[in-house]
């Protein structure tokens, strides 16, 4: 089942043309209300019946069969805001230099058009798998009214692939996070006068602690769980002692840690209060012996542990992170993908699917 030339050329010229269209059309997260549309469109307009909640748009393979195992094509069509070092119009899609530039060209557009592409080479044929292509919204901050939202209208799935851009390398663990508000209690006094017990003072003892922390375990393939302090505040004038400093931590875990495993071995080292914002967005890895590791060998894809969050987080089945554009170039002014890129992207999926599903299950 390998894709031809001339499946990859028009599909590729469809897949441009559709991204050109996602660019020039803003879909800030939880305002991905037009873009949704166009998704819808797009689907429709090559016949494929769709389904929609909120702003998530999903699709199931022509010859959808209950009886066969289902892999799930994911990626977000919502982005960042544009910072101010832009120097072209962010919504104004370019070509130039074989560089498709524009506001989620790269995160994840050229992922997003890519698996559209690959799942519509599917749709009609009859294959020994179910295919779901899910569009989702609110990627970007983790939101509930995303991927995890629809979770519980579609079938469970032997795999799930998510479109993020990692220069087609396959990404089979990914680090999680958890954000913690500290609190730090003093008592408030004179500034002038040797009164009370100063929170800022309190709290430096903990952000020395956490600047140096080392989490006992290593993994194998995430290496070190890591802890930030990336937010404080205290006070509220000059002359006043404060009595609270509350300070935020970036918590990054690895597979060696679950959430509450790492959450409890920082709690026993520091003295402030600390609260979980989230225990959702944990970490994940390709269970040892799972068929797409044997599929990633056979192809000769590098294998990597990816430190940024995605979608992964949130789909409670097996899963790899994979997709044409650069994760370097996500968030930064002028951002483009090649059109390269998404050409090698779409045989890429293909390529993926076709040999996963031509391999029977041990």
């Amino acid at each position: 089942m390998n894709s031809t030339d001339f499946d990859i050329y028009d599909l590729y010229e469809d897949a441009v043309s559709f991204l050109k269209e996602l660019i020039a059309t803003p879909s800030f997260s939880r305002q991905e209300n037009f873009t949704a549309d166009i998704i819808q469109q797009f689907l429709e307009s090559h016949q494929v019946p769709v389904q929609k909640t909120g702003n998530n748009i999903w699709a199931f393979n022509k010859n959808f069969d209950p009886s066969k195992p289902s892999i799930l094509l994911n990626s977000h069509h919502d982005t960042v805001k544009p910072n101010a070092g832009y120097t072209i119009d962010p919504f104004q899609p370019i070509i130039q230099d074989g560089k498709l530039f524009g506001l989620g060209s790269n995160d994840a557009g050229g992922c997003l058009v890519s698996l559209i592409a690959a799942f519509l080479h599917f749709f009609p044929k009859e294959i020994p798998y179910n295919i779901l292509i899910a569009a989702t919204a609110e990627e970007e901050i983790s939101g509930e009214n995303g991927i995890e939202s629809i979770l519980v209208e579609l079938p469970e799935f032997e795999l799930a692939i998510v479109g993020e851009p990692t220069l087609m390398k396959l990404a089979v663990a990914e680090k999680g996070l958890m954000v913690i508000d500290a609190t730090v209690k003093g008592i408030a006094g004179h500034a002038a006068r040797e009164e009370g017990e100063n929170a800022i003072y309190k709290a430096l003892e903990d952000l020395s602690k956490v600047r140096d922390f080392q989490f006992k375990r290593l993994s194998p393939f995430l290496g070190k769980t890591k802890v930030s302090a990336t937010v404080i505040q205290a006070g509220t004038q000059h002359n006043v002692v404060p009595d609270t400093c509350v300070f935020t931590l970036d918590v990054r875990i690895t597979d060696s840690y679950t959430l509450d495993e790492a959450f409890e071995e920082l709690q026993s080292s520091l003295k402030a209060d600390l609260k979980p914002r989230s225990k959702r967005l944990n970490s994940t890895k390709v269970p040892q012996g799972h068929k797409i590791l044997s599929v990633a060998n056979g192809l000769g894809l590098e294998q990597f542990g990816s430190p940024t969050l995605s979608d992964q987080a949130l789909i409670p089945y097996p899963s790899v992170k994979i997709g044409p554009g650069d994760s370097a170039r996500s968030h930064t002014p002028d951002e483009f993908i090649y059109l390269e890129e998404i050409k090698k992207g779409i045989k890429g999926y293909i390529d993926l699917l076709s040999e996963y599903m031509s391999i029977s299950t041990p």
